[in-house]
């Protein structure tokens, strides 16, 4: 699979580390790695630096010379999307969607809104329920009538340019895996706009992997996540050029632990921000890779894995959230008795 046919420029740390989480696997009884996507470098990096070496590159071959996109409060795809503009010269402008109701002052200011703001970024503010895809629309419309290049990233930069990073991160894993002798038996991700998980998914099909991947959702009830998946993962491996090669049955996500709805942390996401960090020296968010750590330490606590199963966890990044979200951790108990 040649990836070096689509235009892409460098902003990762590549490739991420892939390691064992030693005391989080004798915990559960399951053994455990850890894919570092939280190592991509980036302004803190993240899952969505992957996607942009991509989108970036086609805007770049567009002659942009703004970017725009979309997300929640503290996205962290915004974010990287800012930091890229960045370090390319370009403009970047945000929307950004008020999707649980906080009026805590560090959740609208600090964390991921803090970094947008240092990179350059514009932003303006919506209230929930917005159609933000809309509302885009109109932005940059706006910006062109003031003589603005503008590129449009779909929120989360999940379409089939962006999943490409992740066809290539498919392809790096196995790489990994391959060199160090190592057997994967099952990859663990959070999953929500789509994009990572369709990227993922075709770049295994693609392999012949025989890795079965599964996502942890963070927004929607499960048949929409896994349509949404399906239907991007298609549109990708089309793109690449092996349509067909993605069936209905390799999309699999459980959407148990999305909690009360996006963005708003559940018990069991702290606890798993808890076990990661006090075990493992790793720092998850709260919004995404929390929340699909949460299902992993649960469906192991179940015996949904054979004993003999080896796991990877891909991290997708976001602690830079943790900040905007202090009032989570008020009254954070161990998750380990006393």
């Amino acid at each position: 699979m040649h990836l070096s046919r689509f235009p892409r420029v460098k902003l990762a740390h590549l490739p991420t580390p892939l390691e064992p989480m030693t005391r989080l696997s004798k915990e559960l009884g399951v053994e455990i790695w850890i894919k570092r996507d939280d190592c991509t470098g980036l302004s803190t990096g993240g899952n969505k630096t992957r996607k942009l070496e991509f989108l970036m590159a086609e805007a770049e071959a567009q002659g942009a010379d703004m970017v725009m996109t979309q997300g929640a409060t503290q996205s962290n795809h915004a974010r990287q999307t800012a930091a890229a503009a960045a370090k390319l010269g370009m403009e970047c402008h945000i929307l950004l969607e008020d999707r649980t109701g906080y009026n805590n002052a560090n959740y609208n200011g600090n964390g991921n809104v803090l970094l947008d703001h240092l990179h350059g970024a514009s932003t303006e503010k919506f209230p929930g329920g917005h159609n933000m895809v809309e509302e885009m629309e109109k932005a940059a419309e706006a910006k062109r009538a003031e003589g603005k290049n503008v590129y449009v990233i779909p929120g989360g930069g999940s379409n089939a340019t962006g999943a490409l990073g992740y066809v290539n991160c498919a392809f790096e894993l196995l790489a990994q895996a391959n060199d160090m002798g190592l057997r994967i038996d099952r990859v663990v991700h959070a999953t929500g706009s789509s994009g990572t998980q369709a990227g993922l998914v075709t770049g295994l099909c693609a392999m012949n992997s025989g890795i079965p991947l599964l996502g942890i959702g963070t927004r929607a009830p499960q048949p929409k996540q896994e349509q949404m998946v399906y239907d991007l993962a298609l549109k990708t491996a089309e793109k690449l050029g092996c349509a067909g090669v993605v069936k209905r049955e390799h999309v699999m996500a459980n959407t148990d632990y999305v909690g009360e709805g996006y963005g708003l942390p559940t018990e069991s996401g702290v606890e798993a921000i808890a076990m990661f960090a006090e075990l493992d020296g790793i720092l998850l968010d709260p919004v995404y890779s929390a929340k699909g750590a949460a299902g992993l330490i649960d469906l192991a606590r179940k015996g949904f894995f054979d004993k003999d199963e080896r796991i990877v966890f891909l991290h997708t990044g976001g602690a830079v959230g943790l900040f905007g979200y202090d009032f989570a951790f008020e009254n954070q108990r161990r998750w380990a008795a006393e």
